[in-house]
């Protein structure tokens, strides 16, 4: 939908915007030609002939674009001659509909998708020409002869769609053609009515208000009127289409009368013939206020002819659409010249639609994950629906009439198709991140079973089955749809195939795949035709296949002989076929159990798993089965690594793009994913699967209950939409009722039996049979103190709800209406818990009776309502309005509204023609101010007192009829159910009930008795059966009564009370959400490029209490840091000259010496550190770190010594950039965007000199190379031109704004780059380039040099660098562009040729920092993977300087000769690092797991070097580091591996996985020889082996092994793996409170003494922080050492009694055991998660994140 624009308003002249006169945005086709009219005055378009014609816009594909409501055509007819106005006007669904408008039509015709108007007006048509010549002869003027004249044609385009088109919406006009005869002075838009003889100056002279949507003529629309004449005489108005359509689609000329038509909301009223009919019996006094002063005269009529007892008096009729009705009848012209005041229903929209609960419908086997993976797609019934998947928030897409059968995605999932069941199959093609509908087409087939998508869009495939049962399979051409094209038919073929599914290939979008019964075809489309080709299954040719796949992930590049396709069938089986070859590759039958599989598979008795859907990715294969499992295996399907259970046969399976979620379906109409990381199931969505009969709220819990025809009634929770119980029965559950206060439900059943449930114990509480029929009403009192039910062969019956056994008080028969049809309300209670109602004993008749007695009150016959109509009436439904006890609702099979007095029977009002079907439920709001029905499938909101012009809303969105629909408890929504449970927010505010129920004075002595139309209430047709004596013994019955009272509960209304409390919800999170935000209001988001340095998230905070130890003093000294921080931006600076360069570790900065290697570190910052800037004499640099108290830090360093000459603060975010002046006085900082400030400091006194804020982000910053004063600043809002002047210790900044270029469109403008003293490049996040002259501050340049996001430009001479997020370096040619400079701006094609690619280079992830030489032939590029580059442009090569990890490091690990270590990383990769150099060995990468542990075999050769590490998905791999190779991979555990160690003898391996089971593998072949399940349920956190001879200790081994687990449980074995031996010697468990923080406890850590293997020390969760000393020896704790923090990690030197221990805090903590001395190092930006002595003692690495950390060992 086109959106309202402000330049839109008041009007648009579309002659002038268009500039009709140059033909440039328009064509004219024939005689089209321009002249100047005498009577207007001004210049005209004249168009003669038939095949002549105007047509706005010049190109059909493209749309006008205009949202005014009213469409303003002001032209002349030429005598004698026809003419044709077409419009194609745009609705809020996308469907174009064309309005026709011409003299050559007779009649009004219409169709879905167009209207034909006759337009008769003229001298032939004029009909109120005789009246106007009798009106000017009444005023001495004589009568002037027939002509034709100027016309102002007001067409109201939303009033047309929604009257004529089944209430479609308006979205805008689209195209304009004006053809044949006729004269055009211009065409106008607008959404004010404008009034033809009223002109801006009249208006303002005579004060005429403008702000009601009316307004008088603007100037470029008047018409002249002559001296001495009336507008009236000189020209015709006309507007359409008129109020209730009484010209029946004929544009004729009428009356002047300029008042406001009914504005139509949105899907307000249902296209009939006429409108409702409101009649009102003088009853109500607001209803007939206006009729006070001058009274109805009454009116014979005679008595129906049915009744004769009661005499009836006719009623006034008043139409809702004209109050004055009423009055008496006038002449014509005083009545045309009445003001007519119309009002609507507000606001408009007052629903909105909030949650759908339901899945499903014509198809359980449709549901689509999104590229991003946080959205799922699904239908339900006629409902497409979005959710998210993290706060379960819907979108929806509204549109189809039946049920939706098959969705399909594109494969950037932009454009979402989907198809409707039925006989008018329609697809529709959705705008997905818009909503809307972007086209519409019919298939032409009874049903349509699959959709799919072809990747790029522009393909769309869909089977069906047509008339006589074949085959349909449509190929479509959708590539125009995104610019507004139609869609066309690229083939179509029929056959006798069953096709269960079909699929277009990633690949190629001319080829697809099918599947269905005994067949796999392959298809190509080509040259207009469609043709496939079956696959030869030989002896499988009988099998049932189900689905079909491609195997995601693969590149579109590959070869397609190297493309599989996976099928799947009901026997179980997979077939694995060569795309290329049409061959079958692989057949595999798959059993629920591997062991079974090898068994069963010679017997072939039993069949394997029935296999309804499979989804196939690049690493695995989901498939979903008739017995319930979703089942994940590899693509060998050696045997199923991951699977879960679901309560029904699973109906789809479909593996998110990432390969992390796999989402399922279920026919019992269940929706979930699987997270393949964690394990963990989550379910989105649960429903029933029969219609849902009736529904009951419990307000105070804001719980809902449903009863539905599956045989299940469901309880669900208002808020989050989860389902909370489910009860199950055999019985169908008929109606439902909710306790008003407390947790008890009853539930009646078709068997006639009742059964209360107390929720909170989940108990049946009462079972009562004293129906024989289905229980068609269910309700408790008000006051909660009894409840009612009644049944289909009409009993009713009275319960004392007080008890918890809810004993019968009373059962009558045969007072109610007989039948299912009034299920499941059949009963209403007053809210003062005195009165019931119920239609009966007859349909005809509604009884009102005592609450607490069920004793008859007054019985009304609805037949006699109506005397005037030709058949009997009979009542549905029955409704007490919720303030005023004494109305009641009574709903007709007439389609009528009747509102009844209980007291004395009368008639106060009716509404006539309520829906196009009968109202099947109906309530009344709280405050009475509102009433909501349901017929068939829509749903009203009326205006209860029926007073407006417009008294109702309709919304649609139900595929069946509304079953019951009511408002919530505190009127905050309403809930319909039917095929699904729809949950709207009620948009109206509920008010004081006193206020509306208080009456005018005049009113205050009126008789409710006077104003009867009958003269007393109709009796009784037949006495009230006679008490049921077998049920219930009569004394109980009169001591119950007795007991109970006839007064009024005094409890007050829960209702009230909860409406209070959410209110004083929303305002305390209101004021919550002021005290977190700034002074705005609003919170600063976070701009959408990659260049804006965001701090990495951190749980931890600073130690402010660690002791670091005095300078020479320190127990360890760090020798160098491993590792570049790739999340920083500018973090990388470089001096040639001098041979240095630095760059950021965490809070560490590196200066490195390119010659030696050798490394310095600048230590300050107690954060991650986000830039670095350097002096041009590379004397001085400045580091700048995220805020660790208020305020970001920012050091100033002397890069010869050292030293830190000075911190500064000022931004309140991080810094975003740093920059020193051409001649270093001035230092340039920006903070972020959440600070978005401009700072110059003095580099001399490091004092602030000035400060700018500005609007929006900051990306990047520098000064001008040249001139020292002169600075520029690029972001969100465009470029920022500064000039600093100093003065001393004060100077003054000023920043000039200029926006981005139009060519580049809506961008970010992320990096600059000065070129000369008068020319600046930038960079934007959508790849773009741009040159700027500095002197006017305008852009004249822009090209396109990357498909992605540049963050990084430098600029040396002639010579551009650009780095981008899609890894590419680029070195540019720029010479030309300052020649250029002075001819003007070139566009971005011509800047092509003025720039020249030089050299490219592709590195291995995103550039966010570069420092090059002044040539730019060498230098030194940053990216985010944390790798430092060495580039050299003459040869175009790359070296790695420095590498680093990406991710966080889980583990690091020492070789035994200190000759490597090797890190291990979530990423994936496992690194190997050469000592001393710390250089990079080899890198091992495995895609898509974490690599969690890592340990090193017990060879010291090189030959013989071994690593082994573990991964996520429960592998062990095996490294050989001479050959660089994987020599073995093993599967020991099915969860994440989390610990891993070599014996002492590197014989076997163990490793400790999630699930707390420790394998113990042999290395030599790998298999597993034995399992450890001590600690099952418990992660295992730590394995250590050592050799020591256990014969000490009485246990036969030559070495000891512990493991600890998370549980705080230790275990000690002594093992002689060669002899396969292994014992339990010791077993620890630790005490410890429960733990109530938000993240997960310490890690349990355990390790034996390297001096003493039989000590053992541990810390870990417990009752206090403390080292543990346990020795095995003696069986207890011999020392402790108390902690400060609790350890994250600790390790122990083998030499000088050393512990070193990381904590959360971000502290080293170095502690020697023996005296208990420590000191504290805290060079950390984040909390330790390991740290490593080597086997010597004399290195210890601590990791941090990312940050790896070595350090040099001296002692304590």
């Amino acid at each position: 939908m086109a959106a309202k624009d402000d330049w839109q308003h008041p009007f648009v002249n579309i002659f002038k915007e268009f500039r009709l006169s140059e033909w440039q945005k328009a064509s004219k086709e024939g005689d089209v030609s321009t002249y100047t009219d005498k009577t207007l005055n001004s210049i005209v378009f004249r168009i003669r002939g038939a095949g002549s014609c105007i047509r706005l816009p010049k190109n059909t594909h493209q749309s006008l674009g205009l949202t005014g409501r009213y469409l303003y055509v002001l032209f002349k007819p030429s005598p004698g001659k026809t003419f044709l106005i077409v419009l194609d006007v745009t609705a809020q669904d996308g469907c174009v509909v064309r309005i026709s408008i011409s003299n050559m039509f007779k009649e009004f015709k219409s169709t879905t998708t167009s209207l034909l108007f006759p337009y008769q007006c003229g001298p032939e048509f004029d009909r109120i020409t005789e009246k106007t010549a009798t009106l000017e002869q009444q005023h001495n003027s004589p009568p002037e002869q027939p002509q034709v004249h100027w016309t102002c044609l007001m067409m109201d385009l939303q009033c047309t769609l929604a009257t004529y088109l089944n209430q479609r919406y308006y979205s805008h006009l689209k195209n304009v053609k004006l053809c044949a005869w006729m004269s055009v002075k211009s065409l106008f838009t607008s959404d004010l009515q404008f009034n033809p003889e009223v002109s801006y100056h009249k208006a303002k002279l005579t004060g005429l208000p403008t702000s009601d949507g009316t307004g008088p003529m603007p100037r470029d629309m008047m018409f002249p009127t002559p001296k001495g004449r009336t507008w009236q005489s000189c020209y015709d108005y006309i507007r359409f289409p008129v109020e209730g359509d009484q010209n029946c689609g004929i544009i004729r000329k009428g009356p002047l009368n300029v008042e406001t038509p009914n504005e139509p909301t949105l899907i307000e009223e249902e296209a009939e013939p006429t409108d409702p009919e409101l009649v009102v019996i003088p009853e109500l006094p607001e209803v007939i206020t206006e009729v006070a002063d001058d009274p109805q005269p009454e009116q014979e009529s005679p008595p129906s002819s049915r009744h004769s007892s009661q005499p009836s008096t006719p009623l006034p009729v008043v139409n809702e659409d004209d109050e004055l009705s009423q009055l008496p009848e006038e002449p014509e012209d005083k009545v045309a010249d009445s003001p007519e005041e119309v009002q609507k229903l507000l606001p408009d929209p007052i629903l909105r639609l909030r949650r759908i609960i339901g899945f499903g419908g014509a198809t359980t086997k449709c549901a689509l994950w999104t590229m991003s993976g946080d959205s799922v797609v699904y239908p339900c019934h006629a409902i497409v629906v979005s959710m998210k998947i993290d706060s379960n928030e819907q979108r929806f897409f509204i549109g189809h009439t039946d049920k939706v059968s098959a969705l399909a995605f594109n494969g950037n999932t932009t454009l979402l198709a989907s198809a409707q069941s039925g006989n008018y199959c329609v697809i529709r093609i959705w705008n997905y991140l818009k909503g809307n509908c972007m086209a519409m087409f019919r298939m032409h087939a009874h049903s349509v079973t699959t959709l799919s998508f072809s990747y790029s869009g522009g393909i769309l495939c869909g089977v069906g089955k047509d008339s006589r049962g074949k085959t349909l399979v449509v190929v479509w051409n959708t590539a125009g749809v995104g610019r507004g094209g139609e869609v066309s038919m690229f083939a179509k073929t029929k056959m006798d195939v069953d096709i269960k599914t079909i699929k277009i290939a990633n690949f190629d979008e001319t080829r697809l795949v099918s599947c269905g019964h005994d067949s796999i075809r392959l298809w190509r489309v080509r040259k207009g035709t469609l043709r496939s080709c079956p696959i030869n299954l030989g002896e499988y040719r009988p099998l049932d296949f189900t689905d079909v796949s491609f195997q995601e992930g693969d590149s579109p590049e590959q070869h397609i002989d190297d493309r599989l396709l996976f099928a799947s069938c009901k026997s179980g089986h997979i077939f694995e076929i060569d795309y290329t070859r049409l061959v079958i590759r692989n057949v595999r039958w798959l059993f629920p159990v591997q062991r079974e599989q090898q068994e069963k598979w010679t017997l072939n008795k039993d069949p394997g798993i029935a296999i309804n859907s499979l989804s196939v990715c690049s690493t695995f294969c989901a498939t979903g089965s008739e017995d319930g499992f979703l089942r994940l295996w590899p693509l060998d399907f050696s045997g199923v690594f991951l699977e879960a259970e679901h309560e029904g046969p699973v109906s789809l399976v479909s593996v998110s793009s990432d390969s992390m979620r796999v989402l399922t379906a279920t026919f019992t109409r269940n929706l979930g994913f699987l997270d393949v990381s964690s394990r963990g199931y989550s379910t989105l969505m649960r429903s029933h699967t029969g219609t849902v009969l009736g529904f009951s709220v419990d307000g105070v819990r804001r719980h809902l209950t449903t009863a539905s025809a599956d045989g299940s009634v469901r309880i669900w929770s208002m808020d989050s939409s989860h389902q909370l119980y489910d009860f199950v029965s055999e019985d169908k559950p008929c109606s439902v009722a909710f306790h008003p206060s407390e947790q008890i439900f009853s539930c009646g059943f078709s068997s006639g039996i009742v059964r209360v449930f107390d929720i909170s114990c989940g108990k049946l509480l009462a079972e009562h049979n004293h129906h024989r029929g289905e229980v068609v009403g269910l309700v408790f009192s008000p006051d909660g103190d009894c409840m009612y039910s009644a049944a289909s062969e009409g009993s009713l019956a009275l319960y004392n709800s007080c008890d918890n056994d809810s004993h019968v008080i009373r059962v009558v028969c045969g007072v109610v209406a007989r039948g299912t049809g009034r299920a499941p309300d059949a009963l209403t209670v007053s809210s003062n818990s005195r009165c019931l109602a119920f239609v009966g004993p007859s349909e005809y008749t509604i009884t009102i009776a005592d609450a607490l007695s069920l004793e008859e009150l007054l019985r009304l016959d609805v037949s006699i309502l109506d005397s005037e109509s030709t058949f009997l009436d009979s009542a549905l439904k029955v409704c007490f309005s919720s303030a005023s006890p004494e109305h009641l609702l009574v709903a007709t099979s007439a389609n009528k509204i009747l509102w009844v007095n209980t007291k004395t029977g009368s008639l106060l009002r009716q509404v006539s023609k309520v829906h196009k079907h009968w109202c099947s439920s109906l309530a009344v709001s709280e405050d009475r101010r509102f009433l909501v029905t349901a017929g068939h499938n829509a749903v009203k909101v009326w205006d209860y007192n029926m007073h407006l012009s417009l008294n109702s809303q309709m919304f649609i969105g139900h595929s069946q009829p509304i079953n019951q629909v009511s408002f919530t408890p505190g009127q905050q929504g309403v809930i319909s159910v039917g095929d699904a449970i729809f949950l709207w927010d009620f948009l109206a505010h509920p008010v004081d009930l006193l206020h509306t129920l208080r009456l005018p004075s005049r009113f205050a002595t009126t008789s409710a008795a006077d104003e009867m139309p009958r003269e007393r209430a109709p009796l009784p047709l037949s006495p009230p059966p006679p008490l049921d004596v077998s049920a219930v013994d009569s004394n109980e019955v009169e001591l119950n009564v007795t007991t109970t009272g006839s007064e009024p509960s005094s409890h007050p209304r829960p209702a009230t009370s909860f409406l209070k409390i959410t209110e004083l919800r929303d305002t305390i999170k209101l004021g919550s959400h002021l005290q977190n935000s700034d002074f705005t209001g609003r919170k600063p988001l976070r701009p959408d490029c990659y260049r804006h340095f965001i701090p990495r998230f951190k749980n931890s905070t600073f130690d402010e209490t660690a002791v670091t130890p005095q300078p020479g003093e320190a127990g360890v000294t760090l020798k160098a840091v491993i590792g570049y921080n790739g999340n920083g931006r500018g973090n990388l600076v470089w001096s040639p000259d001098q041979g240095l360069f630095a760059y950021s570790c965490g809070g560490v900065v590196v200066v490195e010496n390119v010659n030696s290697g050798r490394q310095r570190h600048l230590q300050g910052h107690r954060e991650e550190i986000s830039c670095l800037a350097i002096s041009n004499d590379a004397q001085m640099m400045a580091s700048a770190a995220g805020k660790s108290a208020n305020k970001s830090l920012i050091c100033i360093w002397a890069i010869p010594s050292g030293a830190c000459l000075s911190t500064i603060s000022y931004h309140r975010g991080a810094v975003q950039s740093l920059a020193f002046s051409k001649d270093d006085r001035f230092l340039l900082s920006i903070g972020d965007f959440s600070d978005p400030t401009v700072a110059v400091w003095s580099s001399s006194t490091f004092q602030m000199l000035a400060s700018e804020s500005v609007l929006g982000p900051i990306h990047d910053a520098a000064f001008s190379p040249s001139v020292a004063h002169q600075l520029a600043c690029v972001g969100s809002q465009g470029v920022y031109f500064g000039l600093f002047d100093s003065h001393g210790q004060d100077g003054h900044l000023s920043l000039e704004r200029a926006r981005a270029p139009v060519e580049v469109g809506d961008v970010e403008l992320t990096a600059l780059c000065y070129h000369s003293d008068s020319l600046l490049f930038s960079a934007t996040n959508r790849g773009h380039l741009c040159a700027w002259d500095i002197k006017t501050q305008s852009c004249f340049m822009t090209w396109e040099a990357d498909e992605g996001e540049i963050g990084v430009l430098l600029c040396r001479g002639n010579s551009l660098l650009t780095g981008s997020n899609t890894h590419w370096l680029r070195l540019w040619e720029v010479e030309a562009v300052r020649r250029m400079k002075p001819l003007g701006k070139v566009s971005r094609k011509d800047g092509g040729a003025s720039v020249v690619l030089k050299r490219e280079i592709m590195l291995d992830g995103t550039t966010v920092s570069a420092a090059f030489d002044h040539t730019m032939d060498m230098g030194i590029v940053g990216t985010t993977t944390g790798t430092l580059w060495y580039i050299d442009w003459l040869d175009t090569s790359s070296i790695r300087l420095v590498s680093g990890h990406k991710n966080k490091v889980n583990d690091l690990a020492f070789q035994t000769d200190e000759s490597h270590f090797a890190t291990c990383s979530e990423d994936g990769s496992l690194r190997v690092w050469s000592i001393p150099s710390n250089e990079l060995v080899v890198q091992f990468q495995v895609l898509n797991q974490s690599c969690t542990c890592v340990c090193w075999g017990p060879f010291p050769s090189v030959q013989r070097a071994r690593l082994a590490a573990g991964y996520g998905d429960g592998t062990l791999r095996v490294f050989r580091l001479a050959t660089s190779e994987m020599e073995r991979k093993l599967q020991p555990h099915r969860v994440a591996i989390t610990a891993i160690q070599y014996s002492v003898n590197g014989d076997v391996i163990l490793s400790g996985g999630k699930n707390g089971l420790i394998a113990v593998s042999r290395a030599l072949d790998g298999s597993t020889i034995r399992v450890f399940r001590d600690h099952k349920g418990a992660a295992i956190t730590t394995i250590q082996c050592v050799r020591e001879q256990c014969k000490d200790f009485g246990l036969v081994g030559n070495e000891l092994w512990l493991a600890a687990s998370v549980d705080r449980r230790v275990s000690v074995w002594a093992a002689d793996w060669f002899k396969c031996k292994c014992a339990l010697l010791d077993w620890l468990t630790l005490a410890a409170p429960p733990y109530c923080q938000d993240d997960s406890p310490p890690p349990s850590l355990a390790a034996f003494c390297p001096t003493d293997p039989s000590l053992l020390i541990y810390t870990g969760y417990g009752i206090e922080k403390e080292l543990i000393f346990y020795s095995l020896s003696k069986k207890r704790i011999i020392k402790k050492i108390a902690l400060p923090h609790w350890a994250t990690c600790f390790s122990l030197s083998s030499k000088s009694q050393l512990i070193a221990l990381g904590s959360k805090e971000r502290v080293l903590k170095l502690i020697k055991w023996t005296s208990g001395k420590f000191q504290d190092f805290s060079q950390h930006s984040d909390s330790l998660q390991t740290c490593r002595f080597s086997p010597s003692g004399t290195l210890l690495f601590s990791v941090a994140h990312n940050e790896i950390l070595l350090w040099e060992v001296n002692g304590l």
